[in-house]
């Protein structure tokens, strides 16, 4: 019974130690792309490519909390997964008060700047999402962090596609466009995740 014991021990540590080498490779990541690119995203005056950067900076501090609980339970890890959807819900108010700020002022945004970043941060996430996607089915922890970064490849392309239509337009109304689009998945994304996190915390209960 002991060795038996000692197997499943060894196999979670295993597991949990896999899982922060990850967190912590996808935590670096994102922090860098959140630096650079909410920098491209004020110089190129880009409502979705600012949405894009505050999805960087969402993305790393909820693999930091990822990482804190990786090895705690089920309940611990269900809070923090709460605590990622508000923060999601959260990233998507902001991008509205961005947007009417850019409806309300003038300025046209920059398309360079929205293409290069956009494939940029495309190629990171999807570096991102290739190194969790083997641990998306583990535990509602690492659910919640894969869903973040399957977000993250819907937000680049969405840029990359806005940054086409503000080159065809000469307008601005592409990159609007395309940041409600994006700002209607964070709150879908938030919803799912806090609805995951809230029965899983009903279970444990």
């Amino acid at each position: 019974m002991s060795g038996c014991c000692d197997d499943h021990c060894g196999v979670d540590a295993l597991k949990s130690h896999r899982q922060r080498t990850t967190l912590r490779a996808v935590l670096a990541i994102n922090a860098v792309m959140f630096v650079v690119i909410v920098v491209a995203a004020l110089h190129g005056r880009s409502s979705a490519l600012l949405a894009d950067s505050l999805d960087n900076f969402g993305d790393a501090v909820t693999y930091g909390l990822s990482l804190f609980v990786v090895s705690k339970g089920a309940s611990a890890k269900a809070r923090v997964a709460l605590f990622k959807g508000v923060l999601i819900l959260l990233m998507a108010v902001l991008v509205m008060f961005q947007i009417v700020e850019r409806i309300t002022g003038s300025g046209l945004p920059v398309f360079e700047v929205m293409g290069v970043f956009s494939l940029a941060g495309l190629a990171a996430n999807g570096l991102c999402l290739f190194l969790l996607s083997r641990h998306r089915n583990e535990d509602v922890n690492m659910s919640s962090v894969w869903e973040c970064s399957r977000n993250d490849i819907a937000s680049n392309l969405s840029v990359l596609v806005a940054a086409g239509g503000v080159w065809l337009t000469g307008a601005g109304w592409p990159d609007i466009v395309v940041a409600l689009a994006l700002v209607g998945l964070l709150a879908r994304s938030a919803s799912r995740v806090i609805s995951s996190a809230v029965s899983e915390l009903r279970v444990a209960a």
